[in-house]
C-alpha cells in the first residue's frame, strides 16, 4: 500500500498503527495496493480552520476526509490526535482504538463511503468494526 503520514503536531510517532490498521483495511476492502493515501495528523486549530472552511462548521472535529479526484490517490485524510485523545477517554477506550478508528473512518470516506442517512451509517460503522476487529483492535 502507498501511505504517507504527515505529522503536523511533532508528537509521538503515530506510523505504526496507521499503517497496520490501514494494511488490513486495504486488503478487507481489496483496494488497489498503487493507490496512494495521506494521512496527515494536525493541530485542533488548523482541524477548526478546515471544518470552518470547507464544511462550513465552525468547530473542531476529529477527522476530515478530501478524496481525490486522480485514479492513483484515495485522498487525503486529516486527523486531529488531541480530539481523539478526548474521545477515548468519554468513550471509554483506549486512544490507539480511537486513532484507528478514525483512520479507518475516512480511509472509508475516501472510498465514498458516507453516514449521512441511517442505511448508510449502518453499512459504514459495520464495516469499520469488522475491520477493527480483524485488526485485533477491539473496543
Amino acid at each position: 500500500m502507498k501511505l504517507n503520514v504527515v505529522n503536523q503536531c511533532n508528537e509521538e510517532n503515530y506510523e505504526p498503527l496507521v499503517r497496520k490498521a490501514l494494511k488490513k483495511a486495504y486488503k478487507m476492502m481489496r483496494v488497489n495496493k498503487k493507490h496512494i493515501i495521506n494521512i496527515i495528523f494536525i493541530t485542533n486549530a488548523s482541524m477548526h480552520e478546515l471544518n470552518k472552511t470547507y464544511r462550513n462548521q465552525d468547530k473542531t472535529t476529529d477527522v476530515l476526509t478530501f478524496p481525490s479526484e486522480l485514479a492513483e490517490e484515495l485522498g487525503d485524510v486529516f486527523i486531529a490526535p488531541h480530539v481523539a485523545m478526548e474521545q477515548a477517554k468519554a468513550y471509554g477506550h483506549t486512544f490507539k482504538r480511537e486513532l484507528a478508528f478514525l483512520v479507518i473512518h475516512g480511509f472509508l470516506h475516501a472510498l465514498g463511503y458516507d453516514h449521512d442517512t441511517e442505511e448508510k451509517e449502518h453499512i459504514m460503522f459495520n464495516l469499520q468494526e469488522q475491520i477493527l476487529q480483524a485488526v485485533k483492535i477491539p473496543r
